[in-house]
């Protein structure tokens, strides 16, 4: 039987709980496909810098190297501080380590969940959001310096954008375009800036025009940010894929899971040349951690993108079966199942929801 490691880092709070779910979900699907899922837990996080001073080990970095990929719980603690006053969140030590580029953060409507938005329309919703991970403004994580003392104290973030990581995020949104168009979609790339202030999103924008013109098959338009999180409330459903800079990702796409319900609906992965890593968006949510009762479908759903691309890097067609067979019982969990989580105001804890998956699988 064909196996594949995957690093398992739970992580804080709610991310253990969600993990265990997903792990559960991958064991049920073994004997369909005929695959062993062989996951290993290492530790990372905010309580294991407090326990031990250091939020990612070495140790468990080069696991994650070695794994065919990597299954993310979801890390920090709010109390937890560096002495910079930012949280610790090794999540995003692991982006630049292993160069995870681009950020994939899809979202859709799922008929049997109540969605905000009373537009009929709402019910088309099916987009993603694809965010430069290495760069823009997170680039300055770590590098920012103090001037001054006092009330005459100024604070610098640099926001860096090259031509190399703008190209390829444009290229990785682009071909993710032509592969949903192949499957029926739009086949629509917006670019999302704010090139009409910044030097540097001026030039993010002329980086994606150059590399959209090897995608004449894909509709291509720019849009500014301030417009799009607008639009993105106004009529999400005319969008197909979006790319943007680092910071703005980071607030659009918590804009776009709002639309369906919330985060706990919201899948996420984090994609380089080499290695992957896929985790639900949520933060760990200690105010409901240990309760039992964390919605774990974006962790599921997480679980899901990691076998469609791990079919597509392995050429293993039964990885993808594997995936659209999770989605299938999620759906059905909903629509038929009578499974309503509690932040969609129903009463399926953890353990309800993965049980539902497992039974329709």
């Amino acid at each position: 039987m064909t196996s594949y490691e995957i690093a398992v880092l739970p992580g804080d709070g709610i991310g253990i709980e969600v993990t265990h779910a997903a792990l559960k979900v991958l064991e049920a699907l073994e004997p369909r496909l005929g695959r062993r899922f062989v996951g290993t837990i290492y530790p990372a996080g905010a309580q294991h810098y407090v326990d031990t001073g250091d939020a990612l080990p070495e140790a468990t970095l080069q696991a994650c190297r070695r794994a065919s990929a990597i299954l993310f719980g979801a890390m920090g603690l709010p109390h937890v501080r560096g002495r910079d006053g930012t949280e610790i969140i090794p999540q995003l030590d692991v982006r630049f380590a292993l160069d995870l580029y681009a950020g994939v953060r899809p979202i859709r409507t799922w008929p049997g969940l109540p969605v905000p938005l009373s537009h009929p329309r709402s019910s088309e919703i099916d987009l993603v959001l694809v965010r430069e991970n290495t760069e823009g403004l997170f680039y300055a994580r770590g590098r920012g310096t103090v001037e001054g003392q006092g009330d005459q104290a100024a604070v610098y973030d640099t926001m860096k954008i090259t031509h190399a990581g703008t190209a390829r995020v444009s290229d990785f949104a682009l071909n993710l375009a032509r592969q949903r168009k192949a499957r029926g979609k739009r086949g629509h790339v917006t670019n999302v800036d704010k090139a009409n202030v910044f030097t540097s999103m001026a030039f993010w924008r002329q980086v994606f025009e150059e590399r959209a013109r090897a995608f004449p098959e894909i509709m291509v338009e720019n849009a500014y940010v301030d417009a799009m999180a607008l639009n993105l409330v106004m009529k999400p459903w005319q969008y197909d894929v979006l790319v943007t800079e680092n910071m703005f990702g980071d607030i659009l796409s918590d804009l776009i899971a709002a639309l369906v319900g919330g985060m706990g609906m919201a899948p996420s992965a984090d994609i380089g040349d080499q290695h992957a890593l896929f985790q639900p968006a949520h933060g760990t949510a200690p105010d409901i951690a240990g309760r039992g009762i964390a919605n774990p479908s974006a962790m599921l759903l997480s679980a899901a993108m990691m076998l469609e691309w791990l079919a597509r890097r392995h050429d293993d067609p039964a990885l993808a079966d594997g995936a659209a067979a999770i989605e299938r019982a999620l759906q059905d969990a909903f629509l038929k199942g009578g499974i309503r989580p509690y932040d969609f105001g129903g009463s399926s804890n953890t353990a309800d929801i993965a049980k539902a998956v497992i039974e329709r699988l």
